[in-house]
């Protein structure tokens, strides 16, 4: 059972609940899926949901998931709720200049209603790399200078390869870093980096704990793992793991949630979901009870830091 209660978080000691209401998937769909996310959104604004966190981007939905959360906002005293949303390249141009950056910012601030943003993300820097973002007058500068003017009280770095967040982490530039995918029941790839990023007392959020959606245990995700095929030493981990949770009485998805909300090296874990029913079952697995043999059982079949996403 992990509790749910806000903590401090890094050196900035924010006050995180340790679920983050992730929206990457909040693209406008029919009006009965609008209508939930508008519900979810709602609830998240009211502080209806226990979670103090929200998680967007500038282009997550093609935007809307900003739009949505903006509505939710408007006329509401913010007092306790953070927000964080994420600068985006041009993805047509895979432009990730300094004046993007700052045309993502303020479409950003017109759509949330805000005047300025509790942690500010520069979001996958791997379609440029690492060089190209760092360049003096460049992209990171320019997240500098939205924190310097406070327009970002907090500023981020927000990937998947672990070797490239690793270096942007140890520029000692940055307050706090999300990684996708690589700290899993069958992935402890980021180990290191998050790590890394403790020793600099930075807040660390870990996304996409399920994988991308196998260890959810729903059959749809099957021979895939982080939106693509999975390899082979990951399955056996996902068989072998599926098969402790079996054992234990226990949802698959409850442990590989819990996993990451009780890890120390974790200050908040970005769970996606469209509906309020989807996020009230996050927080039933939370609340589980799980034996500490479950834990040392799954401990012996992950594989080595080693090995994950990105290894060749």
């Amino acid at each position: 059972m992990v509790s749910l209660e806000p903590r401090p978080a890094g050196a900035p000691a924010l006050p995180m609940s340790p679920l983050t209401l992730g929206t990457s998937g909040w693209s406008p769909r029919t009006a009965a899926e609008n209508a939930a996310t508008d519900t979810l959104a709602a609830d998240f604004a009211a502080g209806r949901l226990g979670t103090n966190v929200i998680d967007t981007s500038n282009i997550y939905g093609d935007s809307h998931s900003e739009e949505v959360i903006g509505r939710a906002l408007a006329g509401t005293v913010r007092t306790g709720l953070l927000v964080q949303t994420k600068l985006d390249r041009n993805v047509e141009r895979n432009d990730f200049s300094a004046a993007q950056m700052e045309l993502s910012l303020r479409q950003s601030l017109d759509r949330l209603g805000l005047d300025s943003i509790d942690v500010l993300f520069l979001h996958d820097p791997e379609n440029v790399g690492f060089d190209a973002v760092m360049q003096k007058g460049g992209a990171v500068d320019a997240l500098v200078a939205m924190r310097d003017r406070g327009v970002a009280r907090y500023i981020g770095i927000s990937g998947g390869p672990v070797s490239m967040l690793q270096r942007f982490v140890e520029t000692d530039i940055f307050d706090a870093v999300i990684n996708h995918n690589r700290f899993t029941l069958v992935d402890r790839s980021a180990t290191g980096l998050f790590q890394a990023a403790r020793d600099r007392s930075m807040i660390i959020e870990n996304a996409a704990p399920f994988g991308a959606g196998i260890l959810t245990g729903d059959p749809r995700f099957a021979g895939t793992y982080a939106y693509g095929p999975i390899r082979p030493e990951t399955q056996v981990a996902v068989d072998a793991a599926a098969r402790i949770a079996g054992e234990a009485g226990i949802p698959l998805a409850a442990l590989a949630l819990q996993f990451s909300l009780r890890h120390p090296l974790v200050d908040t874990t970005v769970v996606g979901v469209r509906t309020r029913a989807r996020f009230d079952e996050a927080v039933a697995h939370a609340t589980i009870d799980v034996p500490d043999e479950v834990w040392t059982a799954l401990d012996r079949i992950a594989p080595s830091p080693e090995i994950g996403v990105d290894t060749p």
